[in-house]
């Protein structure tokens, strides 16, 4: 039988169960996910936090990670700037990165959600306003949200993986995990 964990990542953890390339200890999955046989199916940056899905399937774990599929991913993104209609009308359309355009966005404007405190907390520059963005994707390139948003003149304080296709984080507290 198939198994498919919901993890919310926490800031800071790898997306992987070990850490060879270190010389010190980082945090990983083994010290949240006590599931023998699971594998990420996907990654998350160390930097970025939010919904991980793990899976015993390599069937299903192909599906969620390839892009051929165009599974959407929704982040919930707190950007540096004043968000305007140009950046928000790019996104929509595509930007160009150095490796290549990328498909369009949905992106919206949100008011700032209601998230669990980071640690360590974000930066805050009181001369430069900081916004919250809703971004989907339905690729998922080397740090691909950061990148865009940089291209737009918008760079990324904090980025919260909510969802993968119809997975959400609701309800999930960092560090913790449920059968999906």
């Amino acid at each position: 039988m198939t198994r498919l964990v919901l993890l919310n990542k926490p800031y800071g953890v790898l997306s992987q169960f070990t850490d060879a390339k270190s010389p010190t200890a980082r945090p990983t999955l083994s010290g949240l996910v006590d599931l023998p046989g699971v594998y990420p199916a996907g990654r998350l940056d160390r930097d970025s936090e939010g919904l991980l899905l793990l899976t015993d399937d390599g069937r299903l774990q192909a599906r969620i990670a390839d892009p051929r599929f165009k599974l959407p991913k929704t982040y919930l993104v707190q950007v540096e700037g004043a968000v305007d209609d140009s950046a928000m009308a790019r996104l929509r359309h595509g930007v160009t990165l150095n490796d290549g355009p990328t498909r369009p966005a949905e992106v919206e404007a949100i008011a700032p959600p209601d998230l669990w405190r980071r640690d360590p907390p974000v930066r805050f520059r009181a001369t430069i306003p900081d916004h919250w963005l809703r971004l989907t994707i339905r690729e998922g390139r080397n740090r691909q949200v950061r990148r865009m948003t940089a291209a737009v003149g918008l760079p990324t304080l904090r980025l919260v993986r909510w969802s993968i296709g119809d997975w959400t984080l609701d309800g999930l507290a960092p560090g913790t995990w449920r059968l999906g």
